[in-house]
């Protein structure tokens, strides 16, 4: 699968946090010939299971299970108001997951109506006055959300029948082709990851390993990571991986937290990390003699292992991201073999486990080396 045609199609619909539905259709049309069961939940999660072939645990149904999950939710705007300005109509809207707001006037938008029973799309722009309107506290700075306006270009009484207080506002950015394997658009925070976990399935799809694997396109990650704990939380695996994005250097953003595009999968080691993962991740790597990229972090939270870290009585938790610039915007920026390899990563790290892979987690807590 060409790598670029499947982030276009991953990236493009519209996906936000607690509004997954759309895209959610198109990774299950993506995953369906890749896994042997697939469902989505009440809460929006999809979740597939590519069974393994090893022995199923004593006295249990089940094999020993991988939880994979990669958050499916982009960042948005919600409607809060319909505004009336001699007959016209226009929306304030505010925050739907964490958008940089220094990046919105100007934008190009979509508002997720509807009329009636169907679904009504609306194209709009994000303007505001010009700054010479502005009172002179508020000259030469970044809007605020109470400044800017959504303007679909319609008529007050019809906006009022289309759009609704509560409703979505997505961004209308396409995937654009940069040079060196770049791209740049919106939600690949976290759709790459995605992507990466459609290239994993594809390196397993006729391998044989003994583990099940579950890979999930988690909802709502953006706002409070309630996907990865409600599907943790009933599924119960033995070892669970988050695949996320992390922060790739530029000018500006060069120090130790951040990490280079091109130079690999970036295996995070952090409180939300088990060392025994972490470390067959880097083995795995080795075995494909593929470059990787560490990651140290001292502050627990802000992908999906901090909630599946913690269901129920545990997890043994993994973090394998890709290094990805100008996140929360709409042209955040990634390399396209990033994704590529940290999807044979998993696939690797995957066909390894076997019956002794618990066991030997449990004991490298309290190994010397």
């Amino acid at each position: 699968m060409n790598t670029f045609e499947l982030l276009q199609t991953l990236t493009e619909p519209p996906g936000p946090s607690g509004f997954e539905r759309d895209i959610a259709a198109v990774i299950e049309k993506i995953w369906q010939p890749l896994v042997d069961e697939i469902r989505t939940d009440r809460l929006g999660n999809l979740i597939a299971i590519k069974k393994g072939s090893g022995r199923r645990r004593s006295g249990e149904d089940l094999r020993p299970r991988i939880l994979l999950a990669a958050h499916m939710d982009e960042i948005g705007l919600m409607v809060s108001r319909i505004i009336d300005f001699h007959g016209q109509g226009f929306l304030r809207v505010v925050n739907l997951g964490g958008v940089d707001i220094r990046h919105l006037y100007g934008q190009r938008v979509v508002v997720h109506g509807r009329d009636g029973d169907v679904s009504r799309n609306l194209k709009g722009i994000i303007g505001a006055p010009p700054d010479s309107y502005l009172p002179v506290s508020r000259r030469d700075k970044p809007f605020d959300l109470e400044s800017l306006v959504v303007d679909p270009g319609m008529a007050y009484d019809e906006l009022i029948r289309l759009v609704s207080v509560g409703d979505a506002v997505t961004f209308h950015q396409p995937l654009l082709a940069l040079e060196n394997n770049r791209v740049a658009g919106k939600a690949l925070d976290n759709r790459c990851s995605v992507a990466a976990l459609t290239v994993c399935l594809e390196v397993l799809k006729d391998r044989t390993h003994a583990w099940d694997v579950v890979a999930i396109a988690t909802c709502q990650e953006e706002t409070r990571l309630l996907g990865a704990a409600t599907t943790a939380f009933e599924l119960r695996p033995d070892i669970a991986i988050a695949l996320d994005v992390t922060f790739g250097n530029g000018p500006g953003a060069s120090d130790e937290r951040t990490l280079k595009l091109d130079e690999g999968p970036v295996i995070s080691f952090s409180p939300d990390t088990h060392p025994g993962i972490c470390q067959g991740l880097k083995a795995a790597a080795e075995r494909l003699e593929m470059s990787v990229q560490s990651e140290f972090v001292n502050t627990p939270g802000g992908t999906d292992a901090y909630a599946m870290q913690v269901a129920r009585d545990g997890v043994p938790t993994g973090i394998i991201g890709v290094a990805l610039r100008y996140m929360h915007t709409m042209v955040e920026s990634i390399n396209l073999k990033d994704v590529e390899r940290t999807g044979r990563l998993l696939g690797e790290y995957i066909l390894h486990l076997d019956g002794q892979t618990l066991s030997g987690l449990a004991e490298g807590l309290m190994s010397e080396k």
